[in-house]
């Protein structure tokens, strides 16, 4: 599902993002990525979205091999991908239902498989009856709901969410932690990037740990080693 074998990526000024990065997560599993701000977590999720290329080693995901891929293959590979922002990156002018809609457009998706796959998502999640309301009409929770809706709507085999709770109260952040346990238990693979402590240590999931560009631990039912 995702490999990464001896990647390591070096900015041009000199940072270094991952140091000899060795990685395998599995279909259907959920894992947390951890570390102190700059440990390597952006730099490893956009490696998987092919935003950047490894200096060296090789990256595959879902079938790809990312590191190697044509410009005409990224678009493919990111249709397999699902993805959640901390800052929600919604369209501002147009409805929840129009705001999930686009992301099947843009895999230019038939009209009729948008009428019927963007109420079931935003079922899924909730906001059956906010299809209407524009994204200021919405509470912070209900925004990154209807980013989450979004991610799925295309069925994507990885869903990568990058500090999905980061501008969300406590009870907020539970029910959109809640939603993507329940989307793994669907069968799609998770990847958590976050700086959430109680949540990594309540959820009991894998934790990959990072620092300085290195993967210094991955464990199975883990818990939040650094903290900022």
């Amino acid at each position: 599902m995702i490999r990464f074998i001896d990647v390591t990526k070096v900015y041009a000024n000199g940072v270094v993002g991952l140091a000899g990065a060795n990685l395998h997560v599995g279909k259907g599993e959920f894992a947390f990525i951890v570390g102190e701000s700059g440990s390597g977590k952006s730099t490893l999720l956009k490696l998987i979205t092919r935003e950047e290329t490894p200096n060296t080693g090789e990256v595959q995901v879902n079938g790809y091999n990312v590191h190697a891929m044509g410009r005409w293959e990224v678009p493919l590979l990111r249709r397999s991908l699902g993805m959640v922002f901390q800052d929600f990156r919604l369209l501002p002018n147009r409805t929840a239902y129009e705001n999930v809609a686009f992301a099947m457009q843009m895999v230019e998706s038939l009209p009729r498989e948008i009428r019927r796959q963007v109420p079931l998502a935003l079922g899924l999640v909730g906001l059956g009856k906010k299809a209407r309301s524009y994204p200021s009409q919405l509470s912070g929770g209900e925004q990154q709901r209807v980013v989450l809706a979004r991610a799925l709507v295309n069925n994507p085999a990885v869903l990568i969410a990058d500090e999905p709770t980061g501008n969300l109260d406590p009870k907020t952040s539970w029910e959109i932690m809640n939603l993507l346990d329940e989307v793994n238990q669907r069968g799609t693979t998770v990847l958590v990037a976050t700086h959430e402590k109680n949540i990594v240590d309540a959820m009991k999931k894998r934790v990959i740990s990072l620092e300085r560009g290195t993967i210094i631990s991955d464990a199975e039912k883990g818990r939040y080693e650094h903290e900022d």
